[in-house]
């Protein structure tokens, strides 16, 4: 039997959060004895559009391995990869039964037609839902128009929703959703990648925070400012950011921000690295950090970075917004400050490196949260039973 993940919210087999939620999804599955398929309808450029992961099988439809300066040409390799990916799994269910197809998207383009897969081969289709799905929308009347109609047809054409938390599954059941269609999977990680001895990647000690570089998601501009609050009281540490900005303005805001706090030295910047690299230098910072602020995506979504930060058993802190409180305890898994308060987040930090070994306790509970309810595998039995195939 083949589970089938199809979108283009996620690259594959690098890639982001998104990408690491679909990776722990497909481990999963393929553990419990499925076959796993991942088809990215992106339109990226790659050298080689179908490959195997770890036993997962994934294809690049749009098939283009180099940049194309004739528009016309690309706009019907566009068109060609819906061909294309009716190709593929018609070749896939020709020897194997077609479970679902796991729809992992923000466009209402892509959602639509794989609707219309889950039609031609007779299969459940399962929306993807880890954030607001009207936080892309202008907040004016029109927008929220198309955001209320995207909604209810959601609602409508899909067999199950599967949401990351209980305010996205509070949402979808008031705006009519029957309950029955609506399934709740919390971030998952793959603890495998970080059960490992890594070697230290750098030659000093480090506060370290993963993701994108972005001041409205996840507050870097407040970590920056919390790190320059305690750089002089702790002169041996230093704050390693790993990702890249949006945009190349913001980047350079951050890097001005570390230098009109003259902290730039101690500030690092290493830009994206691939995703096997990671674990490396999450395992071994002294503090792994998320200083998130209120927003709408706070509210609806749980960072995936956390349920990695939590797999290594370093300290964490975090800002106590949308379900992170439900999970974890101050003091107790981890170490929750109030959010958009540099000054609470710079405390926390003194407090982990003042009372390291406490400290390091706390993070080995909070890893075993990643043993049992953010497990991949956890979570993969729970879908299959839901989906009644265990």
């Amino acid at each position: 039997m083949v589970y089938l993940i199809f979108g283009d919210a996620f690259t594959f087999p690098e890639g982001d959060a998104s990408t690491n939620r679909v990776y722990s999804y497909a481990n999963g599955f393929v553990e419990n004895g499925l076959d796993a398929v991942i088809i990215c309808f992106r339109n990226d450029i790659r050298a080689n559009y179908s490959g195997e992961t770890d036993g997962i099988k994934y294809y690049h439809p749009f098939s283009l391995p180099q940049k194309r300066t004739n528009f016309l040409f690309r706009r019907w390799q566009s068109i060609l990869k819906y061909y294309r990916t009716i190709t593929i799994i018609s070749d896939i269910v020709a020897s194997k039964k077609l479970i679902a197809i796991h729809c992992y998207t923000k466009s209402l383009i892509t959602q639509t037609f794989a609707f219309l897969l889950s039609v031609i081969f007779r299969s459940k289709l399962i929306l993807e839902r880890s954030e607001h799905p009207l936080k892309m929308y202008k907040n004016n009347v029109w927008g929220k128009i198309l955001g209320y109609f995207r909604v209810a047809f959601e609602i409508r054409l899909c067999s199950y929703i599967f949401c990351i938390s209980d305010y996205l599954l509070n949402f979808y059941k008031n705006k009519g959703a029957n309950i029955k269609k609506l399934f709740k999977v919390p971030s998952t990680v793959d603890v495998r990648r970080f059960t490992q001895s890594y070697p230290n990647p750098v030659n000093y000690k480090y506060i370290c925070y993963c993701g994108s570089l972005t001041k409205q998601k996840d507050g870097v501009d407040i970590l920056i400012t919390s790190f320059a609050n305690i750089a002089k009281r702790f002169p041996d540490v230093n704050l390693l950011l790993i990702g890249k900005a949006d945009t190349h303005d913001e980047h350079i805001y951050f890097m001005n921000l570390a230098s009109d706090y003259r902290i730039e030295g101690r500030v690092h910047f290493t830009g994206k690295l691939p995703r096997k690299e990671i674990p490396a230098y999450l395992c071994n910072a002294e503090i792994l950090t998320l200083a998130r602020p209120r927003s709408m995506v706070a509210d609806a979504g749980f960072p995936s970075k956390l349920t990695e930060y939590l797999a290594t058993g370093q300290p964490v802190v975090v800002t106590k917004v949308g379900e992170i409180p439900a999970f974890l305890t101050d003091g107790v898994n981890a170490f929750l400050a109030d959010p958009d308060s540099p000054e609470a987040f710079s405390d926390k930090l003194s407090h982990v490196l003042e009372n390291y070994h406490s400290a390091k306790l706390a993070g080995e509970k909070g890893k075993e949260l990643t043993k049992t309810i953010f497990n991949y595998n956890y979570q993969a039995k729970r879908i299959l039973d839901f989906l009644s195939l265990l």
